[in-house]
């Protein structure tokens, strides 16, 4: 274990989500003392994952929170140098997307800024946003490169109702604007389309959208994906916090692939299985460019990227051992 975290205190708000529960076992492995926030910290059922991790009886607290509480959040930051803001809601489908997707998402996270303002302790706050956040815009086309100067466009998303997509940018530039007015230390963190084992009970969007693949139950995207490691953007948000340098924005993407280009990769490493061909989008029918992202700040930022055939084959493997999926 390293000892980066011995003696201090950090916050991770929605501490039971994908990517928070990996960040929450990486900074006990650390030495941290995690104050983390979920939806009821009495129920064991989205708890015990946790509560269960290498340290978590000495180190970790665990706090019931609501986004939209206003000050809900200001016991949980106080005391803690470092706040992650992981919290924010995803949904595959919704009947009102302002109510259900924006709003919780932009007042979520300014309820936790304003906690952060009203704390003498907090120096810097990470946001995990997407690179939903960055990417959605006209000028995405054929071969670009797409790095941490882009900004998704509000209107574009709002015209294609790309309502994740729009929750995401909102709820990012309501923080920047909201730390440039209170002189918050604000870095956010953009990872693609998440991948990689689970420490949580329940399946999550992103692992359900590549579940949903290996099945062959719905048809993926029809579009090139930016795709990341959940151990390297966990790895990502620590970096950002413990970095004095770290500024600004990160985009975690180890590379970008279709449907088509995943199932390649997936073959060889189960040549035997077959992978549910007419259900896999090609390059002819893309509803999107074949994009590149640029990972070279967070390269020089210390991620040591994992190579995505190694994150699909870890993430098969886990819904394998619990009989998700027969491969």
């Amino acid at each position: 274990m390293s000892g980066a975290g011995e003696g201090k205190m950090v916050c991770v708000t929605g501490a039971s989500g994908y990517i928070a529960s990996w960040l929450v076992k990486l900074l006990l492995e650390r030495g941290y003392t995690v104050k983390g926030s979920v939806r009821d910290a009495y129920d064991p059922e989205r708890t015990q994952h946790l509560t269960s991790l290498d340290g978590a009886k000495e180190r970790l607290q665990l706090y019931s929170a609501n986004l939209l509480e206003e000050g809900s959040f200001d016991a949980i930051v106080e005391g803690c140098e470092g706040v992650f803001h992981t919290a924010s809601p995803i949904k595959l489908s919704f009947s009102n997307p302002e109510a259900e997707l924006l709003e919780p998402a932009v007042s979520g996270t300014l309820n936790v800024l304003r906690s952060c303002a009203n704390s003498s302790s907090v120096k810097r706050v990470v946001i995990t946003s997407s690179m939903v956040a960055v990417s959605k815009n006209r000028e995405l086309k054929e071969d670009v490169v797409v790095d941490e100067s882009w900004f998704s466009d509000p209107s574009y998303c709002e015209e294609q109702k790309s309502w994740y997509e729009l929750s995401k940018t909102m709820a990012e530039n309501a923080a920047w604007k909201f730390a440039k007015e209170h002189g918050i230390d604000v870095i956010t963190i953009h990872p693609g389309l998440v991948i990689g084992p689970l420490l949580q009970p329940s399946v999550n969007s992103s692992a359900v959208l590549f579940l949903n693949l290996l099945k062959g139950v719905e048809p993926f995207p029809k579009a090139t994906c930016s795709w990341v490691d959940v151990r390297d953007v966990a790895y990502a948000h620590v970096l950002a916090l413990e970095t004095p340098s770290a500024s600004g924005r990160y985009c975690l993407v180890e590379r970008c692939a279709n449907a088509s280009q995943i199932i390649k990769i997936l073959h060889e490493h189960y040549p035997t299985h077959q992978f549910p061909d007419n259900r896999m989008s090609n390059n002819t029918n893309l509803i999107s460019p074949n994009y590149r992202a640029s990972n070279e700040k967070a390269k020089r930022l210390g991620v040591q990227f994992t190579p995505l055939e190694v994150s699909l084959k870890d993430a098969v493997e886990f819904f394998r051992e619990k009989n998700l999926v027969s491969i």
